[in-house]
């Protein structure tokens, strides 16, 4: 009677085998990984605008297009005119954008066309805060009948963003050492820090009001820059 061969049945339990792992071996045990301590916070910086933008508009409106582009054209040269006689050097003066449309009425569900409407809007950006008013006060009274919207911005956000980053790291790094000491420990070694902060200038909205005051007041307030961080330590046991 013939033997049956037995190397057909070793070699797959040979090459089963992990190359990390001989014979007779056992697998290392994965290192520990240390407890550690998460925290998150926010920090502030205050700045002050020193930029504004403003959009003036001029809205006619006519019978045919043609009258109420020219009418429309007449009132904003003389905005424009004026503007540039009295805005400083480092300020600039642009169109924003132009349109004519029909002036449409709704008599019994019917669409009437009773004339037509154009509007030109230009923007003004300054670094004159102090002269804000009196821009405002000299575009309505040289022609624009709409303030479209006034932005103020600072020119230095990238400063106070940094500012309110550091104070982040300092609130992170206050809560996460209370955190540790009540645990019965310290912090270690920091391991990771995160940041979210608004890129970009900081803009505030504001709508100018007519006043019986000589001049429009405008007074922008400080406005507030805040950012985000999350911080990872190592948190030392006491033994």
């Amino acid at each position: 009677m013939s033997r049956l061969p037995t190397c057909g049945v070793l070699l797959p339990l040979l090459l089963g085998l992990s190359p990390a792992v001989g014979l007779g071996q056992s697998a290392p045990a994965s290192p520990s990984v240390p407890p550690s301590i998460v925290v998150s916070a926010i920090g502030e910086a205050s700045i002050q605008p020193d930029r504004a933008t403003m959009m003036f508009s001029v809205e006619t409106r006519a019978p045919t297009a043609a009258a109420a582009g020219a009418e429309n054209a007449r009132l904003q040269r003389a905005v424009t005119d004026a503007l540039r006689g009295r805005i400083a050097s480092s300020d600039r003066l642009s169109t924003a954008g132009y349109s004519v449309s029909t002036d449409d009425r709704y008599e019994d569900g019917q669409r009437r066309v009773t004339g037509y409407i154009a509007r030109n809007t230009v923007v003004l950006e300054t670094r004159s805060i102090e002269r804000v008013g009196a821009y405002i006060d000299l575009a309505l009274s040289s022609g624009s009948n709409l303030v479209s919207g006034l932005r103020f911005w600072a020119s230095a956000a990238d400063k106070a963003r940094r500012e309110a980053l550091a104070d982040a790291v300092k609130r992170a790094r206050a809560d996460a050492e209370a955190i540790a000491a009540a645990a019965g420990g310290s912090l270690g070694q920091l391991l990771e820090v995160q940041s979210s902060s608004p890129g970009g200038p900081i803009i505030m909205e504001a709508m100018a009001m007519r006043s019986a005051a000589t001049e429009t007041p405008i007074s922008p307030s400080e406005q507030t820059v805040s950012a985000t961080v999350s911080a990872k330590w190592v948190f030392v046991a006491k033994r």
